[in-house]
Formats: C-alpha cells, sequence, structure tokens
C-alpha cells in the first residue's frame, strides 16, 4: 500500500468519524431539542387560546347548555344563536358595529395628525423649554385617569357634549396620548438629520418637511399607533357607558352588556354569538397590519 492510498484511507475515516457522524449526532439532538420546544410552545399557545375557543364553543350551545356542558365540543349545535343575537336588542347589532368603526376611524385619525405632529415637535425642532415640556408630557403617563374623569365630565357636560360622541374622540385631536407621541419621537430621532438639512435647503419649511419629508418615513411607527388606537377604541366600554345614554348611539362593548339581565334572564348564547363576531375586525384589523407593527415597534428607538 502506497502512502497516497494510506493518507486518502485516513481522510476519508476521518471524514466519517467527524465530519459524518458527529455532524448527524448534533443534527438530530438539535432537531429533537427544537421539537421539544415547539411541542411546549404550542402547549402554551393552546392554554392562551382555551378562553377563546371556550367562548366559540358556547355560541354554538344554547344558552340553558352553556354552562352546564363543560366539553368544548357542543353536544346540540345550535347557530340559531347567531340569528338571534343579531336582532336581539333594539337596534341590528350592525348598528353597533358601525358606531365601533367610525370611533376607531375617527380616534386613529386624530391620534395620528396630532401625536406626529407634537413628536416632530420634540424630535426634529429646537426651541426654549424642548426638554422641559418632554418631561412633563412623560409625566402625565403617570397620572391615573380616573383623576382626570370628573373635571373632565363636568368640562363635557357644560359644553353640551354628553350624549354625543365629541368626548369619546375630540381629545385624540389634541395629542393626549403621551405614549404615541414617546413613541414616534423615539421613531422620528432614529431618522438621519441629513434628509432634513437637504429638505431646508431646497426651500422647504418645517411643515413642509414634516408633511413631505417625515411623514411617509415613518409609517411603520404610524401603523403601530392604528393598532394600538383601534384596539383601544374598540374594546373601551368605560367611555360610551359615561357619555352615551341613547341605545341608538351604543358601541359593541356596551351592546353586548345589554345581553346580560339583572333579573337572571340572560341570554349568554347571543351573547357570546355576538362576542364572536365583534372580535372579527380586531383580527382582520391586526393581522393586516402585523408587518407594520412588529417593524414599527422593532425600529423604535434604533440609532
Amino acid at each position: 500500500m502506497t502512502d497516497t492510498t494510506i493518507i486518502r484511507t485516513g481522510m476519508r475515516g476521518l471524514t466519517k468519524r467527524f465530519g459524518g457522524e458527529s455532524y448527524r449526532e448534533e443534527r438530530t439532538g438539535t432537531t429533537g431539542t427544537r421539537f421539544i420546544r415547539h411541542v411546549i410552545l404550542v402547549g402554551l399557545g393552546l392554554v392562551m387560546l382555551y378562553p377563546l375557543l371556550w367562548m366559540l364553543s358556547a355560541s354554538f350551545k344554547p344558552s340553558t347548555e352553556v354552562f352546564s356542558d363543560v366539553g368544548l365540543i357542543p353536544a346540540n349545535f345550535f347557530p340559531d344563536n347567531y340569528s338571534a343575537g343579531w336582532t336581539a336588542l333594539s337596534q341590528p347589532f350592525h348598528v353597533y358595529i358601525l358606531n365601533s368603526l367610525l370611533l376607531a376611524v375617527l380616534n386613529i385619525v386624530g391620534n395620528l395628525l396630532s401625536c406626529s405632529l407634537a413628536a416632530y415637535a420634540f424630535a426634529r425642532l429646537q426651541f426654549r423649554g424642548r426638554k422641559f415640556l418632554f418631561a412633563l408630557m412623560l409625566g402625565t403617563m403617570l397620572l391615573p385617569g380616573q383623576v382626570v374623569l370628573i373635571p373632565q365630565y363636568i368640562i363635557f357636560a357644560q359644553l353640551g357634549w354628553v350624549n354625543t360622541y365629541l368626548p369619546l374622540f375630540v381629545p385624540a385631536f389634541f395629542a393626549t396620548n403621551a405614549f404615541y407621541i414617546f413613541l414616534m419621537v423615539q421613531f422620528m430621532r432614529s431618522l438621519p438629520m441629513e434628509l432634513q438639512d437637504a429638505a431646508k435647503i431646497d426651500g422647504a419649511g418645517a411643515f413642509r418637511t414634516y408633511w413631505n419629508v417625515i411623514m411617509p418615513l415613518t409609517v411603520p411607527a404610524m401603523a403601530t399607533i392604528a393598532i394600538f388606537t383601534f384596539i383601544a377604541s374598540w374594546g373601551d366600554f368605560f367611555g360610551p357607558l359615561l357619555y352615551l345614554t341613547d341605545p341608538a348611539l351604543y358601541t359593541v362593548p356596551l351592546a353586548l352588556r345589554e345581553f346580560i339581565s339583572s333579573s337572571g334572564a340572560s341570554s349568554w348564547g347571543p351573547m357570546f354569538a355576538m362576542s364572536v363576531v365583534s372580535l372579527l375586525p380586531v383580527i382582520a384589523f391586526f393581522f393586516i397590519g402585523q408587518r407594520y407593527l412588529i417593524n414599527g415597534i422593532a425600529t423604535t428607538g434604533m440609532k
């Protein structure tokens, strides 16, 4: 056997030992660990989704069997809850959905315009007292909403805004949400100052720079704020409960409360059916803007 043959045989053995079997064992171990990890995550996901699955199951059960039948699969499939719940109240349920959509859209527009303008001033403009005002704005996040609840109600009552939608969306046009302003400030600070300088050289003023240069670049952050605003406005129960008295103006959370009777004759099946319906716009809106939401949160605060 020549020296060349011995060297080749030894190299094949080393390749089989270290490059083949060891790699195969390492890959098998990694695959097994990954599989166990995914099983655990799927199990935790099912635990978190169980209330939603239970509500979906309850929407197909008669009201008398909602709490007696503990299984997720209904013993008696009863889809009439959806048709009964849609017309059970003083108004068809689509009226309450449209009311909630109207408020959500108005709040989104108000927050995007006002909070982005305030954030642009704090992040890109230089003026006296900027740092103090920014710290004061952040300090409002520490103020409980219950503290200003009664003064706000008195002001809105004196303005004649009770039993209207005005108290529920007008504050959004005055940059009252400090968290959204802070989110936009952090995103705008990550944008290069050279873009603003180039716009200034071309003769653009502060507002034109904001509208034509900064705003198109803040789409991920604005999409994040839009999603948060939609979810908060759609699920708001206390605000409409405080200011709305006409059932025709009720939003979805107030309409769902009408299914629960203090006398004990609650329509559980139709209520859960309409609860499932009320979740569909939120889920759809989230999945539509999911990519922007992740991008906006991931890039906020990066230098």
